[in-house]
């Protein structure tokens, strides 16, 4: 049995490994570098997390999320005026080359604006729900003699129709409570599921942007699930977000790591 601990004034960890050919290396001291950066890399973590809380919100009570594939939303049902400044970026950040842009979920079409104020060649978006299918329409007269396409329908059923896009926009938000407690509960962040779909629809050198759920860094969990897809990976931070205090989302920080990364 190996056994690390290491202790703080606040806290203190072990890891405690049972199975002698678990994190089999060569060499024994190959083996315990490895041990020793997860535990110091781990209880930096810890500390960070710490420093991190104290600039948290409150936020609202959890609700039972109701099958919003049809639902009739409010604006800030749909999103909330503080993601515009992450928007923003991303929007940026996804319209770098132009080209052919997809966008996954309209909503009040505050990304779309912001995509089409970046210059690109073409938009395409996937929308489910009808009613908002009707504000994209009354959306696109804003932009007469653009090529902006609607898609009616889930990105599931939709997307294996496409073809390849020059980058990709994923906005969208758990349509149930079964896809709440998968999509977000249990996994690093919201947009894990689509990575694949995203990769599997870019050209070589197209960019894919989501919201990442990172408040400061990206995780290691979180580069690993990307370079599985993707070829490389860029950070920027936007902070100073105004959170209300009773944020209706699960999100609680004032800041958020924005990614591009590259097929």
């Amino acid at each position: 049995m190996t056994m690390r601990i290491k202790r703080f004034a606040d806290f203190e960890m072990a890891l405690k490994i049972k199975n002698p050919d678990y994190i089999k290396t060569p060499r024994d001291y190959q083996r315990n570098w490895l041990l020793n950066r997860t535990m110091n890399e781990f209880s930096y973590d810890v500390i960070a997390m710490d420093r991190l809380a104290s600039r948290f919100v409150t936020g609202s009570d959890v609700q039972n999320i109701e099958d919003r594939t049809q639902a009739e939303l409010a604006d800030l049902d749909i999103m909330e005026d503080w993601q515009i400044p992450i928007m923003k970026a991303m929007a940026e950040k996804v319209s770098c080359q132009g080209g052919h842009i997809l966008e996954i979920g309209f909503g009040r079409g505050i990304g779309s604006d912001l995509i089409q104020k970046c210059g690109v060649d073409e938009h395409t978006i996937i929308e489910c729900n009808d009613s908002i299918v009707r504000r994209f329409h009354d959306w696109k007269r804003n932009y007469p003699g653009r090529k902006i396409h609607i898609q009616h329908g889930l990105w599931q059923d939709v997307l294996p129709n496409l073809d390849m896009f020059d980058g990709v926009f994923f906005h969208t938000y758990p349509l149930k409570e079964s896809d709440h407690v998968e999509q977000i509960g249990n996994s690093i962040t919201f947009a894990e599921h689509f990575f694949e779909h995203a990769a599997a629809h870019l050209r070589k050198g197209g960019v894919f942007t989501y919201l990442s759920n990172e408040i400061d860094s990206l995780s290691r969990q979180h580069q690993r699930l990307l370079l599985r897809h993707f070829e490389s990976i860029e950070l920027s931070l936007v902070d100073s977000l105004n959170m209300p205090d009773n944020v209706k989302d699960q999100w609680w920080s004032d800041s958020m790591v924005v990614v591009k990364v590259v097929k």
